[in-house]
């Protein structure tokens, strides 16, 4: 059951960049929520009825095609939230929206957020910034799912989902892999077992334990470099 935050402090990076003044207004209007594994945010073309800032765990953003396969365009953990087009006026979604490891997120509904906006130009220049730093998430992921080998990209969305986890295990199946990179399944256990003979992972059904980032690091291409540098440059 959702709960009012019970503290006046939060683990979400957008709303702990707010001035504490404001922070302090919004946190009693914001309802603390488990967000389960699979549990779906936001359907293509349903309404956005809440705003989500994660606290633990992680989002992914998920494309559809005609043919009815799927791939990832953008991962959200508590560096982000979850319906930032809200403050863009936009209340519908483009893409399906569901958590992909487990946790909390704090939860206020999308009219009351639209209002809050609109009393706290903080908060819209924080949020305006982490849309820009999403849309380069999002613009790069399709330009290095267009351009780079696989080992390069499952070594750099490995990196993403570490950087949002709360630990080295990290909760992920073969076939989630292959959901997200939009590849066959055969074609992750291949790679896979290539970063586990190497020394960089550990995989076991169901979850796969990061050994060396470093080497990760090295594996994957520019693409999380870039990424991570322009979310630095906008929200520190």
């Amino acid at each position: 059951m959702a709960q009012p935050p019970q503290t006046s402090t939060t683990r979400n990076r957008l709303l702990s960049a707010l001035p504490p003044g404001v922070l302090a207004e919004l946190l009693p209007k914001m309802q603390s929520v488990s967000t389960p594994l699979k549990k779906t945010l936001y359907t293509p073309g349903g309404r956005i009825e809440a705003a989500y800032f994660v606290e633990s765990g992680w989002v992914s953003m998920v494309a559809q095609l005609d043919d009815g396969s799927q791939a990832e365009v953008g991962l959200i953990g508590r560096e982000g939230v979850c319906g930032v087009s809200l403050a863009l006026g936009i209340d519908t979604s483009f893409v399906e929206t569901y958590v992909q490891a487990s946790g909390t997120a704090l939860q206020m509904e999308a009219g009351a957020f639209q209002r809050e906006l609109e009393q706290h130009p903080e908060l819209r220049k924080v949020l305006f910034r982490y849309n820009e730093a999403l849309n380069a998430q999002t613009m790069q992921t399709a330009a290095c799912n267009g351009r780079h080998e696989l080992e390069q990209r499952l070594a750099r969305w490995l990196l993403m989902a570490h950087d949002r986890a709360e630990g080295d295990v990290l909760p992920l199946t073969q076939e989630f892999l292959a959901l997200m990179l939009c590849v066959y399944r055969p074609s992750i256990t291949v790679i896979a077992g290539v970063l586990q003979r190497a020394g960089m992972i550990r995989y076991t059904k169901g979850s796969i334990t990061v050994l060396d980032r470093a080497a990760l690091e090295a594996t994957a291409c520019d693409c999380y470099e870039t990424v991570r540098g322009r979310f630095k440059q906008l929200l520190g």
